[in-house]
């Protein structure tokens, strides 16, 4: 049986006709390739199976049914919408968790495995379905399929992973997301389009010899497009490298396509785009990046990055005080750096609570008027008691921030001051940059020498050692981080491009640190970014953060939301290393990454990276308490009352606990 757009039985049914859903008929590959949706690149099938009907199941096509709840309402239970949503998370509650639940929700996705096609079964995020449950869905659904689909079950969350561990695999045939990750040929880093010339390098030497003529208007293609790579108009990786990598940061930022093309090298030469003009298209839901050749254009149009003006609030470089981290709010950043503003503003959450932090939760998402009974079960706090409170109480528990302090911008610009020679630097390549000169970046690298040797002068050595044995005493080691206010602004990412000095175990060489900060901010490529977005020298100042180094433990960076899927509200997205979170962001190292519901609970492992077991329990169970936190710091941090742009947070746990190292905001 099926239900089409018009009344009409199966056999006039028209080719062309619309399938709402099949009912207890065979899923072919014709049917499939008619109702499937793609998310991911992945070609799926939604079912449901009504329990209490005789295992009745039912195929929907995704153009009609965006949601499985949709189709129960106005065909199963044939109840208005208005009265059935009203009580949307009693019956998610029953649907997903109970032992006796009357439907089973899930999708058959279409996956190409080791040269093959397979199709997985899996459930919702949500489902802590066990072992019996599991193994009865399976049998169902293999018997209502074609013969030839090679069916796997696929856990969909890490309940599921250790319900089917005992499970032979003769009798349960499974998958792991994991697995499916590792080997996809295509995804998408940063959905969009854009048009622009094909350079193709098959080595970062190949690459550095070739910088001084790549243009805005190139499109990289690389196995991984390095961390210094200038504004460009597109990138696409042949190799495995993470969302929350510098360069996909700057992608981001700079609203540009970026994604990942295992056989992108095969395609260009294919086709002979390498050096050609495209309109290149990086589709979330695509199955590969879409490459059109294009006429080259006569005569270059500035890009609209180019006219946009980049708003940079008038810095303070007037106040002198060197000043603890705990001592700051946001209202700082002017005198001391975005970064620096963030990490007092954080201290001052865990210290004092917000009025903000429940934001996220209190927005209406239809059908659901907010989210509050969620984030209360996950506090274990009765919803009508008060949860600020509580939200408060789990944040100050749960997530430390370092001790620090922070060197103003005025104590750059006094050192800068004590030195003619570096006045006279600073001119020259404030000239160089009016007439676009050549010379700009060897006046750079010159400047930068300069600054690396300039003595500082006593009277500042004095004031930092002084508030270093007020703030710091006792600790042995430290990391210096740069703050600037040309950071973190709308339309403008300088992820990666200022200096930070970690593992430093003497004061010699903090003095010696803060210089190689302050240097960043001069640095042939930090000035030719922010010349191109209309960000001059004179408004760029550089802030220092100096921090105890907290011990190693497993760390990474979390953004508080799925980079994959701009319309998952749910899921935070985070990257873990058991070495080094700077290898994450800079792409040398693939990490262990995974998704996070922050609303009804729950993770799925997307990637083992470069590891070889997933981590232990315990550490997963920190992941989840994470999300959690995060969706509450993004709730104070948001700049208006959606309380949806969400935060890049660079996170370590350790035997002491969980550190949130630094917090800024993340492309939209």
């Amino acid at each position: 049986m099926s239900l089409y757009t018009e009344s009409v039985t199966r056999s006039e049914t028209p080719k062309n006709t619309e399938i709402k859903a099949i009912v207890n008929d065979t899923l072919s590959k014709i049917l499939f390739d008619r109702l499937s949706g793609v998310l991911g690149s992945v070609p799926f099938v939604k079912f449901v199976i009504d329990r209490h009907n005789h295992n009745e199941i039912h195929f929907l096509n995704d153009r009609f049914y965006h949601l499985h709840a949709y189709y129960v309402c106005d065909n199963i239970l044939k109840e208005q919408q208005s009265v059935f949503f009203k009580n949307i998370d009693l019956f998610n509650d029953e649907t997903y968790h109970s032992p006796t639940r009357r439907f089973y929700f899930g999708t058959i996705g279409r996956i190409q495995h080791e040269n093959s096609s397979v199709y997985t079964l899996e459930t919702q995020e949500i489902d802590s379905m066990k072992q019996p449950m599991i193994e009865e869905l399976y049998t169902i659904i293999k018997n209502n399929i074609d013969k030839s689909f090679e069916l796997y079950f696929k856990p969909a969350n890490h309940i599921q992973e250790k319900a089917i561990e005992d499970v032979p695999v003769t009798k349960l045939p499974r998958i792991y997301t994991s697995e499916i990750y590792a080997n996809s040929t295509y995804i998408s880093l940063n959905p969009g389009a854009s048009e622009g010339r094909i350079r193709v390098f098959h080595s970062e030497t190949e690459f550095q010899a070739a910088h001084a003529s790549i243009e805005w208007y190139d499109i990289i293609v690389m196995h991984r497009v390095p961390d210094d790579v200038p504004r460009v108009s597109g990138m696409i990786n042949a190799d495995f490298t993470t969302p929350l990598s510098h360069t996909n940061v700057l992608a981001a930022g700079w609203k540009i396509p970026n994604c990942i093309q295992r056989d992108i090298f095969e395609t260009i030469y294919k086709e002979h785009l390498d050096r050609k003009w495209v309109r290149l298209e990086v589709a979330a839901n695509g199955m590969k990046a879409d490459l059109k050749l294009i006429t080259e254009p006569k005569e270059l149009k500035k890009p609209n990055w180019v006219m946009q003006k980049i708003n940079i609030e008038a810095p303070d470089a007037q106040d002198p005080k060197i000043r603890s981290l705990q001592d700051l709010r946001m209202s700082d950043r002017y005198k001391y750096g975005t970064k620096a503003a963030n990490i007092g503003e954080m201290k001052h959450v865990l210290k004092h609570g917000s009025n903000r932090i429940l934001g996220f939760y209190q927005v209406k998402r239809p059908p659901r008027d907010h989210l509050l009974p969620h984030l209360a079960n996950f506090l274990n706090s009765p919803e009508n008691e008060d949860l600020i409170n509580s939200a408060s109480h789990f944040l100050s528990n749960f997530i430390k921030v370092p001790r620090g302090i922070a060197l103003p911008f005025s104590m750059q610009r006094r050192f800068l001051e004590t030195s003619p020679q570096i006045q006279q630097g600073i001119g020259k390549l404030k000239m160089a940059l009016e007439l676009d000169a050549h010379e700009i970046d060897s006046l750079c690298v010159s400047l930068q020498k300069l600054i690396l040797r300039t003595r500082m002068p006593d009277s500042i050595r004095d004031e930092i050692d002084r508030m270093i044995i007020q703030e710091l005493s006792g600790v042995s080691t430290f990391v210096l981080r740069s703050s600037s206010n040309a950071e973190d602004l709308e339309n403008f990412s300088a992820a990666g491009i200022y200096e930070s000095v970690n593992h430093i175990t003497s004061a010699e060489k903090i003095f010696e640190g803060i210089k190689q900060v302050w240097a960043s901010l001069v640095s042939a490529r930090s000035v030719r970014l922010r010349q191109q977005s209309g960000i001059s020298l004179d408004d760029s100042y550089m802030g220092v953060i100096i921090q105890e180094e907290v011990e190693s433990g497993m760390g990474g960076v979390m953004v508080t939301k799925n980079p994959m899927d701009k319309n998952d509200f749910r899921n935070v997205y985070i990257n873990v290393s058991l070495k080094s979170v700077i290898d994450i962001v800079q792409g040398v190292e693939l990490p262990l990454q995974y998704l996070y519901n922050s609303v009804e609970g729950g993770g799925t492992t997307l990637s083992l990276g470069g590891a070889k077991e997933d981590l232990s329990s315990d550490n997963l169970t920190i992941l989840r308490k994470m999300a959690f936190a995060g969706r509450l710091m993004q709730s104070h941090f948001s700049p208006d009352y959606t309380f949806s742009h969400p935060s890049d947070i660079e996170w370590l746990a350790n035997k002491d606990g969980v550190y949130f190292l630094q917090l800024r905001p993340y492309a939209k």
